[in-house]
């Protein structure tokens, strides 16, 4: 935390910021290497012409489909073992209950017409299927169907891949695995709302490695990064598992947010935290580093409810209390009760502050 005012970690966490361009990266190579290393997509094969099935089994190579041949009865049963993302079949019927099932997700349907008739494929697509193929159609017309059907299947994959991993990035810090400052930006405020509807007391510690600068100057920055992995770990060791959480809110500066926790129950977690951190060496490969942190603790014993602000309040009081600790000569803990009406008073003003 810099020597400056105490709004730094408001800053950077709950104002937007307008005049910063966003970082671009080239979409349509990510998706391309994506769809590189995607192994073939697999496929059930469920013909009840004897026939068209060692048609199609012969000329369906492993490179564009990994297909696993199968009975019409028992291909629903095979879906819900384990998902493929696509499913061959002759059988009208079967296209209607796939479609009719609850599955977690849809494979891509080609349906092959028994009967060459544009009524046959009408009736495959009513059905629910996604794509039509005749029994006996020439090889590059299969080759066209069975890529159009491996393309669709990749590309759902790569977007389900995407959508699970920017989901993680955006709540979790890729480095300590603590949550992520934008989940922080997005669910404090929640977790207030929350604690105002039930009347119950909320608190806030925000918290800082000392002399982070000189870890990083002698250990370098792969060394500074594993201190702070074990940091995040170190935190979440005190804490009570599944109610409170920690995040960070960028380079060496963590928040955690004790939801239906008092005063005094807050101050003893976060000496607890400082003592976790100070008084057991952290270890690196062939070295052992001593490292303390300076912590900052605002309580709000009741939560106004619909107070926006009450936000940004909390925020500045822990930080402000934060700077104290550092203030004071850092490895410690400042602890400040939160008047009900912050806007109304001034630091200096402060309930009750109490230096460890």
């Amino acid at each position: 935390m810099s020597s400056g005012g105490h709004t730094t970690v408001i800053k950077r966490v709950l104002e937007r910021r307008v005049h910063e361009p966003e970082a671009r990266e080239d979409t349509t190579a990510t998706v391309a290497v994506m769809l590189r290393v995607l192994p073939p997509p697999q496929a059930l094969l469920a013909i009840r012409a004897v026939d068209t099935r060692r048609h199609l089994e012969q000329r369906i190579q492993k490179e564009m489909l990994d297909v696993t041949l199968c009975e019409e009865h028992e291909t629903i049963e095979r879906l819900r073992e384990q998902f493929r993302s696509v499913v061959i079949t002759d059988s009208v019927s079967l296209v209607r209950r796939i479609r009719a099932q609850k599955l977690p997700r849809d494979p891509f349907i080609l349906y092959v017409a028994p009967d060459e008739t544009p009524e046959e494929t009408e009736a495959g697509l009513i059905a629910g299927a996604d794509d039509c193929l005749a029994r006996h159609s020439a090889e590059p017309a299969l080759k066209a169907r069975l890529g159009t059907a491996r393309r669709i299947a990749e590309l759902e994959e790569v977007l389900r891949i995407a959508l699970i991993e920017n989901r993680e990035l955006s709540t979790t810090d890729e480095l300590t695995r603590v949550a992520s400052r934008r989940f922080f930006g997005k669910h404090f405020p929640r977790e207030i709302d929350r604690a105002a509807r039930y009347r119950r007391p909320l608190s806030l510690i925000l918290c800082d490695i000392d002399f982070f600068k000189n870890v990083n100057d002698t250990l370098g920055h792969a060394g500074g990064d594993e201190i702070l992995k074990q940091f995040g770990a170190r935190l979440q060791e005190c804490l009570r598992r599944g109610v409170d959480w920690v995040a960070r809110l960028g380079g060496e500066e963590f928040a955690i947010i004790l939801p239906e926790t008092n005063y005094d129950q807050a101050l003893d977690a976060a000496r607890r935290l400082r003592a976790n951190v100070a008084d057991h060496p952290f270890q690196l490969p062939g070295n052992s580093v001593e490292v303390t942190a300076s912590f900052g603790m605002c309580n709000l014993h009741q939560v106004p409810f619909g107070d926006r602000k009450t936000a940004d309040h909390m925020l500045r009081i822990a930080d402000a209390a934060l700077y104290r600790s550092k203030h004071a000569g850092r490895n410690r803990v400042t602890a400040t009760l939160m008047p009900m009406n912050p806007v109304r008073r001034e630091d200096n003003e402060i309930d009750r502050v109490l230096q460890q």
